[in-house]
Formats: C-alpha cells, structure tokens, sequence
C-alpha cells in the first residue's frame, strides 16, 4: 500500500469556565458564526449554534452521529434518549426539550441551560455531553470556534509490514491485523516472492519471516500476505485481462499464502483505470477478485484489498462490486499532492471527500482508512483518526511500520485503544 507515480449531541460550554475570561455581551457576537471542529476538522450543522446565558447550544444530532451516541427522539414525551457503549459500560443520559433537569444512568443532573428547538431543530448544551461522554472541548472567544476531541475508542487497526518495518516489530501484537508486504506481481505479470521491494526478506538471526507471520498469529493478530503491483508498464492490465495468466497468478498466491501459515490474502494492485478503458478495467479487475476471492474462502483465507480513493486519478476500481466480494477494503486516501510523500499532510477535505464516495458503494463495517505515514504529523494523524471515527469505519491501516514518529504512536494511542 504505497503510492503509484454520534457526540455528539452536542454541546454546552461555560465559556468562563473553559478559556478562563469573562463571556462577552451576546449581541458582540451577531455577525460572527460560531465553528465546531471536531478532531481539528469542521463539523456542518443543519442549524446555526447559539449562546444563551453564557452557554453555547448546538443541533444534537450532528454532534452526536459524529461521536457514536445513539440518539432517540420520543415526540410523545418530547425527551431525548442518548446512549454510549454497551454493558456495565454504558453510559445512557435522557433529556427532556425545555426542561433543566436530565438523567444520566438513572441518576439526576440539573443542566445549565434546557433544551430547546430552533427551525425545527432540537439544541442542547454541549459541555454536559463532554462531562458525560469524555470528549475534551475548548471555546476560542476570538475566533468564536468550539475545539471537540472525540474520546479515545477501540477501533480495528491494521498496520503494512514491508520496506524497512522491522523497528516496529514490537507493536504488531497490539494490532488487529498486520500485512506483510513480501510478493508482487512482476513486470511479466507473474506472481514472484522476489524482485524489487516487495520481497521475501532474509532472516535476522533468530527472527525469519515465518516467525515473524507465527508469531502474529499467536498474538490473534491476522497475518496477511500482500500482494504488491502497479500499472506503470500494463503488468496489472496484462494479468486482470488474460485467463490463463489470472489462473496462474492466484494458484501461486493462495500456494503461498498457505505454505507460509498466513490467514489472508491483501491485494495492492495500484496505477488501474488512468490510461484504460475504465469500464473494461474495473470490469477485469472485479472478475479477478472474484477469482481470488473463491479460492481463498476454500482455504479459509480472508481477502482484503487496498484501492485508490473514487476521487484519484485512477478509475479501474468498483467500490460497489468489489466491497461485495472483499472482508475489507483499505481506501488510499493520499497523494493528493504533487509532493505527496514528502512530509505535508495530506488535505483532509479531499479525504472526507473519498471516505463519503466511499459511504455511496460500500458499507462502512468494511471500509479501513489508510494513513500513508510518511505524509503526516501528529496533529493531522489525529484529524484522520477523527474522520474515521466521525463515519464510524472500520477502523485505520497504517502504510507503514518504520515510518510512524514516537510523537505520532503516542497520539494515535491517546486516540485509539488498541488490542490487548
């Protein structure tokens, strides 16, 4: 996975108490919108925020889709039912339109402010939620912007083994699935475990790949053989569109996957549908996945796939078909830039752009954002983690082990929990 070429329900803020100086007049603020951002990214409201008393009120729902609180509206009793998490765990809070007075676990909480409705849509108070449901917030009086952290929440992490991976050797066990990016499709279109880049790798000591693929899985951390190519020279275009080719290809890599104790196969075919017929190609690819797909379920092996995001240059992918067929599918939401890969992050509109594209074919449970590492930062690391935590993803994968800063493990781990 290289380059080719709810929360929620809103929110009240004492803004004395949160920026430490005096709330303002309201009517200072009537030209200025009050912005939400949620993980340093803007959330869109169906209904403008206000202030009332001191406190800022903001339509639940948005807030609360994007948090992963289920929200239920009661028209009968005009009360809102809000609940996070499942079990002992669970956090459930109801509240009751114009009322200060709220539940949360049968217990109750007086709220600065009652909920109310503006244009149809129900407000209330944001700063009782962050207390309820852990989510860190912050009110910049000068720029009028509410600065949401969504709380830390287990989510599906896979993490790329490939090119100079070995430093991160240690956290493979606290992840969900680790794809080990040792074969390719060559030049000839032939299925190879050697060649450029994505290789068998030689033993260090002790430690040999099928140790390293062992080991994984006695960690329950899915060991995925990945099967590397591009489309630079039609290698892709060559193998997707010839029978006998295809036949070969998947024979070999299932052979491998199996000889070496792997438990599923990813395919990282990349470069497809720039210069192609894009419905011919997207129609080959699809029908090779397909291939894949039924002799890897004979040998129990799960298929996962990594493509290009629907708004790249590369059109050779079928999100719909394909996240039929697929376990899962890791979007490549990067190189948006020409100097992709040298250390600016990637802009994070065009990756919501892909994750909703996505949203269209494909259903979220099957759905991992990719972060491409050599791209980003602390900071931008925590707004991608936050989209696909606000779209409710499977989870993230990692390009790659080797790359990731200390400063950026410990964000994700203040982000994400990990496996255990």
């Amino acid at each position: 996975m290289r380059r080719i070429g709810k929360f929620a329900l809103a929110a009240s803020i004492w803004i004395g108490t949160l920026s430490g100086v005096t709330s303002l007049p309201q009517q200072a603020y009537a030209d200025t919108s009050i912005r939400i951002m949620l993980d340093g990214y803007p959330l869109q409201f169906p209904a403008e925020p206000i202030i009332k008393e001191g406190t800022t009120l903001v339509p639940f729902r948005a807030i609360s889709e994007a948090l992963g609180i289920q929200v239920t509206w009661d028209a009968n009793t005009k009360s809102i039912s809000a609940v996070k998490g499942n079990g002992p765990s669970s956090v459930r809070v109801q509240l009751t339109l114009d009322s200060r007075k709220s539940t949360v676990n049968g217990s109750s909480v007086d709220l600065a402010v009652a909920p109310q409705t503006s244009d149809g849509h129900t407000l209330i108070p944001l700063s009782f939620f962050s207390q309820q449901f852990g989510a860190q917030v912050n009110w910049d009086p000068k720029t009028r912007t509410v600065s949401i952290s969504s709380p830390k929440q287990r989510m599906y992490t896979m993490g790329f083994y490939a090119i100079s991976s070995f430093s991160d050797v240690s956290v493979i066990p606290s992840l969900d699935s680790v794809a080990f990016g040792w074969s390719r499709i060559d030049e000839n279109g032939k299925f190879t475990l050697s060649g450029k880049d994505f290789k068998w790798p030689q033993p260090a000591g002790d430690i040999t790949p099928e140790s390293l693929v062992n080991e994984a899985a006695k960690s329950r951390t899915l060991p995925y053989l990945m099967v590397y190519s591009g489309d630079v020279h039609g290698e892709l275009t060559k193998i997707i569109e010839n029978a006998d080719a295809r036949k070969q290809a998947i024979t070999e890599m299932i052979a491998a996957a199996k000889n070496n104790q792997f438990q599923g196969i990813l395919l990282d075919f990349e470069g497809l549908g720039l210069t192609t017929d894009k419905a011919k190609t997207r129609s080959s690819f699809t029908a090779f996945v397909k291939e894949v797909s039924l002799q890897a379920k004979s040998e129990n092996l799960r298929l996962a796939l990594a493509l290009h995001p629907l708004n790249s240059s590369y059109q050779g992918y079928d999100y719909k078909a394909l996240g039929q067929i697929a376990d899962e599918i890791i979007i490549m939401a990067y190189d948006y830039r020409s100097s992709g890969g040298t250390g600016q992050p990637e802009p994070a509109d065009k990756v919501d752009e892909a994750i909703r594209l996505a949203l269209k074919e494909t259903k979220k449970d099957k759905l991992v954002l990719g972060l491409n590492l050599n791209s980003e930062n602390t900071h931008s690391v925590n707004t991608l983690i936050g989209l696909a935590k606000r779209y409710n993803l499977k989870g993230i994968a990692i390009w790659r082990l080797g790359l990731v800063s200390s400063d950026e493990w410990t964000q994700m781990q203040q982000s994400i929990e990990f496996k255990k």
